[in-house]
């Protein structure tokens, strides 16, 4: 871990332990150094710069959280520290809403929900971030409908045209990071699968999934087998069938004690012209932020997490239709 602090062993550690810091051990501080200052943070609700934006957010979500905790699944990673390193940083969120702030007066709702945040980093310090956070799932446990929640976010935004606009590839930014990942076979793998799906061969699914696959997709929803899995794919390609597939970010890894696995970070782009999961067409041009990790086993994939935030592409939608 050259450049990095001699406490980390190696960079999982760091992720986690940079994580469990800042949010549980209240050390929002560190986010100084943590973060660099014009560090650029892309979640499909928005693009932020700098971390004394991320301080502030930090800082009104644990004033709402109080307890919340974030427990590390698994970081799947590529690079060196020499060149520097990107983590897919998978997480399960706890909390209770205790406190006033951007979901509403405090319900003392408790919440569980998973983020996967892709961050690089070098010399101790995280300077490029890509956060998706699974909305979907916390709105439903809130007791709202995910399209609901953005018509009333947009409301209280100030209106459509005040409201803040959805992440989008006409407002990126470019950072440092301009890798990849890796060549490893199972992120070549898990990558051949969705572009396989993507380009409507369904049978994909029962051709590489485990028959007992486990699966947790966005909404917190989750299931198992083929099925399942085709129910959801299906859903999010037919509601976009003419938006362009990219893979903007692949790894694969083998370590010890793991199963080989795959972290994917890729993105729909495109108009709303199909009827699928996002109900009728309207025309509504919509970028999908999305990340997913796989596992793999001796039968094919055995378990597979994917996100994106279900809000923000009603959001879209919303802003198209009024």
């Amino acid at each position: 871990m050259k450049g990095f602090d001699p406490r980390w062993k190696d960079f999982p550690d760091y992720i986690i332990g940079i994580t469990r810091e800042i949010w549980e051990e209240r050390k929002i501080a560190t986010l100084h150094h943590y973060y660099s200052e014009d560090i650029i943070v892309r979640s499909p609700g928005s693009i932020v710069s700098g971390n004394k934006g991320v301080i502030g957010a930090t800082m009104a979500t644990l004033a709402e959280f109080p307890d919340r905790t974030l427990l590390g699944e698994d970081v799947i990673w590529s690079g060196s520290p020499e060149e520097g390193m990107l983590s897919s940083h998978r997480i399960i969120s706890t909390a209770t809403h205790l406190g006033d702030g951007v979901y509403g007066k405090a319900t003392g709702t408790k919440l569980q929900y998973r983020i996967i945040a892709d961050c690089h980093a070098i010399n101790n310090q995280i300077n490029d971030e890509w956060l998706i956070r699974d909305q979907g799932a916390i709105v439903r446990q809130m007791g709202w409908d995910p399209k609901d929640y953005a018509l009333r976010l947009i409301e209280r935004e100030g209106g459509a045209e005040d409201c803040t606009r959805p992440f989008t590839p006409d407002m990126d930014r470019p950072g440092p990071y301009l890798g990849r990942g890796n060549d490893n076979e199972w992120g070549a793998k898990y990558a051949d699968i969705l572009t396989r799906m993507m380009g409507a061969d369904m049978a994909a699914i029962e051709a590489e999934y485990d028959r007992a696959c486990q699966l947790a997709y966005p909404g917190g929803a989750t299931g198992y087998s083929w099925a399942f899995a085709d129910r959801f794919w299906m859903g999010l390609r037919a509601s976009f069938p003419s938006a362009e597939f990219a893979i903007h970010h692949q790894i694969g890894r083998d370590d010890p004690m793991m199963p080989p696995r795959a972290a994917l970070r890729w993105s729909l782009t495109g108009t709303h012209d199909g009827w699928g999961t996002f109900g009728e067409p309207t025309g509504a041009k919509v970028h999908v932020m999305g990340a997913s990790h796989a596992e793999f086993g001796p039968w094919g994939l055995r378990r597979e997490f994917t996100l994106f935030d279900e809000t923000a592409i009603w959001k879209q939608i919303a802003l198209k239709t009024g």
